[in-house]
């Protein structure tokens, strides 16, 4: 195993702590803030993973899916800020 490699899997396990923590952030979260705050981590973590895979192949054909991605992510992170905001409004 060379350094590349190494590197590769220990970011790999990272990652995959990162993406478990998120899950059970997920389940167990009190609030819904706290669930899409962990969503957004794991799509984070999904994206970080395929940009790794494809540094370490050395290929772009990932890029679209990076993207899409990182959309979703992002609209859903919005979304539901948005529906929370106006939520909290209805509440006072």
């Amino acid at each position: 195993m060379n350094d590349t490699e190494f590197f590769v899997w220990a970011c790999a396990a990272m990652l995959g702590i990162a993406a478990v923590l998120a899950l059970v952030r997920m389940a167990i979260g009190p609030t819904m803030l706290n669930r899409a705050v962990a969503m957004d981590v794991l799509a984070a973590t999904i994206v970080a993973g395929l940009a790794i895979e494809a540094a370490y192949n050395k290929h772009s054909t990932t890029l679209p899916i990076l993207v899409v991605v990182s959309l979703v992510g992002f609209v859903g992170s919005v979304s539901i800020s948005r529906f929370a905001a106006r939520e909290s409004r209805e509440d006072h």
